[in-house]
């Protein structure tokens, strides 16, 4: 049992929230339970959300969307949850379903949004160029809409019924990315606030990251760090993509941790590399790009997605994924289309083209994306993550210079590299990168 140090206000959980950009997730651990001495089990939430019109599923994420339906745009009580019949929105993955077939009624990059200084935040302005009978609302008002299903989804699964149990008297971190200003941090806790969560924690992503790494290694990560070290945190999920520099010192009592910069937060990440995938896939089998229906189009960038993790992840060598879209109404099989991706053009199209090998001097391009500005966000223009990590570590160089002591411009390099995010899984990626930051120190 994990014990509670006197005058503490008691809890019978600690949560942790990723409130992410494309999917969020739940994790907790029981301080009651059993564990093993000085050891507490951490446990993900398995997420009951709608997953069809009145069909209820658990998944291990709540994707972050938000569909504001029409009012023939689904049948009556499609909407409706056991614990809220009347709920007249959708969240999770049959919002994310749904929104791709009628996108002007959907909201997503919610987080991104609480971030861009550009707009007004507390602005009911998504979904962004929303008209007509949309209903619209802002960012922070999204993002208090997925927490609010994910206390409503904990109430009923774990509390059930005993309100010492319910989320809003657990101590919740929320985890937040280092780039964030004080405004959006603000806004974080205004948004889980609007939830009916009150006692929040927030939590950088980078540290939470380095947190999850000590735990997985905690019976030998002191061996393996020493002071005067520097730690490349390198976070690619679904949405977006950030850098942050942690330098390791001695302190009073070992080893402590410093974070000393934070790159911007940056709109590129593992959905853009599904959806090169997919326009590539589109002109393989019509001949050119943009002639699919939203529908067909959502098939489409699924398949290439899961044809992606298997290639890039897979090691029992399968070289080849047959894709197959199928056809709408009474032309099902005659307008099926299909096609495939191989290893090669996996390879070829995400590591060569979002993680390609650069040198250290190597800077972002600033050639326009098309179709980038009707989104509203600052979408960057070069996909090429590698890039824009040169310019990070080029851009706190002097700083490193400055806080590393005992060690000269020409010793300064990553010691070590962590990754994060879902982008990140595939060993490949990894390795590429890993690749590219070791040619840069030779």
């Amino acid at each position: 049992m994990v014990e509670q140090q006197p005058g503490d206000i008691t809890y019978r959980y600690i949560v942790g929230i990723d409130l992410g950009t494309t999917n969020s997730a739940l994790a907790f651990v029981d301080l009651e339970a059993q564990q093993a001495p000085g050891k507490a089990r951490i446990r993900l939430l398995e997420i009951p959300q709608l997953v069809a019109a009145g069909q209820l599923g658990k998944r291990r994420v709540l994707p972050s969307f938000l569909y504001l339906p029409g009012q023939y745009d689904l049948p009556q009580g499609a909407a409706a949850l056991p614990w809220a019949p009347d709920r007249d929105f959708l969240v999770g993955e049959f919002a994310r379903d749904q929104g791709a077939l009628v996108p002007g009624r959907l909201v997503s990059s919610a987080k991104s949004w609480l971030c861009h200084a550009g707009v007004d935040r507390v602005a009911p302005i998504l979904p962004w160029g929303a008209h007509g009978d949309v209903p619209t609302l802002s960012p922070v008002a999204a993002s208090a809409l997925y927490l609010q299903h994910l206390r409503e989804t904990w109430n009923q699964t774990m509390a059930r019924g005993r309100d010492e149990c319910n989320l809003e008297e657990q101590l919740i971190v929320l985890t937040v990315p280092a780039s964030f200003d004080e405004v959006a941090r603000e806004l974080t806790v205004a948004a889980a606030a609007q939830a009916g969560l009150n006692q929040v924690v927030l939590l950088e992503e980078p540290l939470a990251a380095f947190y999850s790494w000590l735990s997985a290694n905690e019976s030998g990560w002191r061996e393996k760090l020493a002071a005067d070290r520097i730690i490349l945190v390198c976070d690619v999920g679904g949405g977006t993509t950030d850098f942050t520099l942690v330098a390791t010192r001695e302190g009073a009592h070992g080893l402590r941790f410093d974070r000393l910069a934070v790159g911007d937060h940056l709109m590129l990440g593992g959905d853009n590399m599904d959806l090169t995938l997919a326009r590539h896939l589109e002109i393989q089998m019509l001949g050119q790009p943009g002639r699919l229906e939203p529908k067909r189009w959502h098939q489409l960038t699924h398949q290439c997605r899961r044809a992606k993790e298997i290639l890039l992840g897979s090691g029992d060598g399968q070289e080849r994924i047959e894709v197959t879209v199928m056809g709408g109404g009474g032309r099902l099989i005659a307008d099926t289309l299909k096609g495939g991706l191989t290893r090669g053009e996996v390879n070829q199209w995400i590591l060569e083209g979002f993680f390609p090998e650069v040198s250290l001097d190597a800077d972002p391009s600033e050639k326009v994306r098309t179709g980038i500005s009707e989104w509203g966000l600052p979408y960057v223009r070069d996909p090429a993550v590698t890039r824009h990590l040169a310019g990070f570590w080029r851009r706190h160089l002097p700083l490193l210079e400055q806080e590393i002591e005992g060690r000269g411009a020409a010793s300064l390099y990553p010691d070590y590299v962590l990754f994060n995010g879902g982008a990140l899984t595939p060993a490949t990626v990894r390795a590429r990168l890993r690749e590219v930051v070791a040619h840069w120190f030779r």
